[in-house]
């Protein structure tokens, strides 16, 4: 472990090294996600209330679905399908934030910072849900079916990396520049 800890304190500033760590670390995020993604279901399954009206538009059941879901009540999406998906994506990504703040990056991060990345974590999330019941649905049909939740939320996971790395990177964990101040 000396080897790789000399290694990672000469290269902690390296972009790409940086972008490796991040990788390894959405590595882990995407397991618990990936795990909290198939096991919630069987806690939300049940949960039949109707998500609110502003949502509606965003999980429009003719778009999700390929036919009848026991996920519609009186053609409205409900929570028990919704919340599996967010719920997986929000635990998935604070662990991430968190990690990647004292390992990838370095950083230390402000609270300010941390209410920017959850507010900028809860329109990806909102998007990424929308995108894995999407996803989920056009696979409801095929072959792909049982692996629907899987494929989903690894696709979720890649817009998530491509928004997060670059926020976290060079917004909420840059350093500062020392000859500058």
């Amino acid at each position: 472990m000396g080897i790789l800890k000399d290694f990672d304190d000469r290269h902690q500033d390296s972009a790409l090294w940086q972008f490796v760590k991040f990788n390894l670390v959405s590595l882990s995020v995407t397991v618990v996600q990936l795990l909290l993604a198939n096991l919630l279901p069987l806690i939300f399954d049940g949960f039949s209330a109707k998500l609110p009206a502003f949502l509606q538009p965003v999980f429009d059941p003719q778009f999700l679905f390929n036919g009848e879901s026991r996920y519609v009540v009186d053609g409205v999406v409900t929570w028990g399908y919704v919340l599996p998906f967010f719920l997986s994506n929000f635990i998935a990504n604070v662990y991430g934030y968190f990690v990647n703040m004292k390992n990838t990056f370095k950083g230390q991060g402000t609270k300010a910072g941390l209410l920017f990345y959850f507010v900028v974590l809860t329109f990806l999330i909102m998007f990424s849900t929308w995108l894995q019941g999407f996803i989920t649905g056009r696979l409801a049909r095929t072959g792909l079916a049982k692996y629907g939740r899987t494929i989903a939320a690894m696709a979720a996971g890649m817009v998530q990396m491509l928004v997060l790395f670059p926020l976290e990177k060079f917004v909420l964990f840059r350093k500062k520049n020392v000859d500058s101040e």
